[in-house]
């Protein structure tokens, strides 16, 4: 990068690029060592720049435009490829390009107001809009995986599995936002009935499986055998030893017969787990969310481990294998489940102009995880 391909901005020592930036598929803004020669770093994509309420102010002046194009652009190129492609179900994206708009036009309302917002609140909220406009491409790939699914009449079973906090229902959250909620459901069961506990253990979440065209995404799932009940005791160890001896041929059942089965693992440090329950004991918009498991997760963390340890070890397959996803930074968290998922089959319409390579820091092999595990004796 050189000085040339930069305009000055009003903040001194800040320049605004004339073109997108190759990765991130945007104009940014860049801040030069003093020679003036060599490209530093970009604003906005880390959240340790800290700005002054001045200096985000003259930033977002010269910057929320091309912030708030995206979506634009996301959406022309979309139709052009639905228009382009034939195979691809022309009406259903209607309504998910409803969405994008409506949301863009949220933004800019938002963002009208800048000016009085808190220096540290507007960094974390531009930090977000960042963060949303990442997900964007790869949501849109979700759609016309969606799509993919109801014409070849295909069943689609992601599990959300992971500590307390390990961002599983955040990372629901963003890869249903745009999908067709006709053809999804998510399944988060709770306490079991007296009648689910005189049936058979599987019995319960068969009922939640898809049916053709449909994807179910389960929030915990039966892995609950494997970890949540043996450490609080709500099963007996013949009960636990019995669902680790059978389950994964329960699951090579299930592919064989035409199933795609994900089974996703958001991987939280114990540190990263105590600040998030010390987020939600002092937000009083997050404490609905602390629970008296979450109180003893800190306390039992290598019981759980133990227990985690075993079940990757026992459970993971040719067929069904486990995806650790490492879940400290959320963002990057999100966006190699919607990698994980995206890569699972060979969809119609796919743009190949994405990263859909896995962050290799980020999105684990299990084998990698238990290593990790062994090295530092948690487990």
């Amino acid at each position: 990068m050189n000085l040339s391909d930069f305009d000055i901005t009003s903040y001194s020592g800040l320049y605004i690029s004339k073109v997108s930036h190759p990765k991130f598929g945007k104009k940014y803004i860049a801040r030069f060592q003093y020679d003036k020669k060599r490209y530093v770093k970009v604003l906005g994509y880390e959240k340790r720049d800290k700005l002054t309420l001045d200096g985000a102010n003259r930033l977002m002046e010269n910057f929320k435009d091309s912030i708030l194009k995206d979506v634009k652009q996301n959406i022309k190129i979309t139709q052009k490829a639905t228009k382009d492609n034939s195979s691809v179900n022309k009406n259903s994206f209607s309504e998910e390009i409803k969405k994008l708009k409506e949301e863009n036009e949220f933004f800019k309302s938002i963002l009208k107001n800048y000016k009085s917002i808190q220096p540290e609140i507007l960094e974390e909220g531009i930090q977000k809009i960042y963060d949303l406009q990442e997900l964007k491409p790869y949501q849109i790939e979700l759609i016309k995986l969606q799509d993919w699914l109801e014409k070849e009449n295909k069943r689609m079973i992601i599990i959300f599995e992971g500590r307390d906090a390990s961002g599983k229902g955040g990372a629901i959250r963003r890869i249903t936002r745009y999908m067709n909620n006709k053809h999804y459901r998510v399944v988060a069961l709770g306490k079991p009935t007296e009648t689910q506990r005189n049936q058979w253990f599987m019995q319960k979440y068969i009922e939640h499986f898809p049916t053709g065209g449909e994807i179910v995404l389960f929030d915990r799932s039966w892995y609950n055998r494997a970890m949540v009940e043996p450490v609080f005791g709500f099963c007996t160890p013949e009960e636990h030893e019995i669902f680790m001896e059978d389950i994964v041929n329960f699951e090579q059942d299930l592919v064989r017969q035409g199933m795609i089965l994900i089974k996703l693992y958001f991987s939280v440090s114990k540190e990263e787990q105590k600040r998030r329950f010390d987020r939600r004991i002092n937000d009083p918009l997050r404490q609905w969310k602390f629970s008296e498991v979450d109180m003893q997760a800190q306390d039992l963390w290598d019981e759980f481990s133990e227990k985690k340890y075993e079940m990757l070890r026992r459970t993971t397959s040719r067929s069904a294998p486990w995806h650790i996803v490492r879940s400290d930074n959320k963002h990057l968290s999100r966006i190699e489940a919607l990698k994980i998922i995206l890569n699972s089959v060979d969809y119609d319409g796919r743009n190949y102009a994405l990263n859909f390579e896995p962050n290799e820091e980020v999105n684990i092999s299990v084998q990698k995880e238990l290593l990790q595990m062994r090295k530092t004796k948690d487990y």
